[in-house]
């Protein structure tokens, strides 16, 4: 299955408010049920580990309303885990209700950030939105503001994955989301791509595992 890249309707807001707030309400459904929150705890609890750090200050980029990080941030807390997080989208009306997370509206390929600004950069459902330089490009930049790692939430593309995206159509609430859901498939990377690409990056090491239905983390690590 060759990448197809293709524009989203939520990328350009091609929506009524209405159809744009219950897109992002479809996000944070599929990030809930169907691996997003679950990977990027996963990651973070992985740092967490392998550097002795208990509170991290992490920016999530893309952010839309912040549900992933904030979920993980309640999560972790549990086990021990303090997350100061930043939002980042490049449209302030994604945000919605941010639950007190501070947020600002900048382009992710450009961070408004000096270097080394937060112990994590992470995101969600972003990276297939990106052309492979970009993607490489981004990385790089989130590898200048981050002073331990990146952190890449990601679908995987794969026929399987296209059906079962098909199949959830009845679950999904807005019209955006049946238009954008399969073609975020088409255009998502494999492990592989994403590894080539990946180490055109400074990382000192690029870790990749598959996480639930279709889902992959991807750790930059810069110490």
């Amino acid at each position: 299955m060759q990448r197809v890249p293709t524009a989203e309707l939520l990328d350009f807001d091609h929506g009524s408010p209405a159809e744009i707030s219950s897109s992002l309400l479809d996000l944070q459904r599929i990030n809930r049920w169907f691996g997003g929150v679950s990977t990027t705890r996963g990651m973070i609890e992985r740092v967490c580990r392998k550097t002795g750090q208990g509170q991290l200050r992490l920016l999530e980029v893309a952010a839309g309303s912040g549900y992933v990080p904030h979920r993980v941030c309640r999560e972790v807390a549990s086990l021990g885990i303090g997350l100061e997080v930043v939002l980042l989208d490049r449209v302030s009306n994604h945000f919605g209700s941010t639950n007190g997370n501070a947020r600002i509206a900048a382009d992710a390929l450009a961070l408004p950030f000096p270097s080394n600004s937060f112990d994590l950069v992470s995101s969600t459902l972003f990276a297939h939105h990106l052309g492979p330089a970009d993607l490489v490009r981004f990385a790089r930049e989130a590898l200048r503001v981050s002073s331990r790692a990146v952190l890449i939430n990601d679908l995987i593309r794969s026929p399987l994955h296209l059906a079962a995206v098909y199949a959830g159509f009845p679950l999904y609430r807005s019209r955006l989301t049946r238009h954008d859901a399969p073609a975020s498939v088409r255009q998502a990377y494999t492990p592989g791509e994403m590894r080539e690409l990946l180490c055109e990056t400074p990382a000192t090491r690029v870790e990749i595992t598959r996480h639930y239905l279709f889902r992959m983390g991807i750790i930059l690590w810069k110490n």
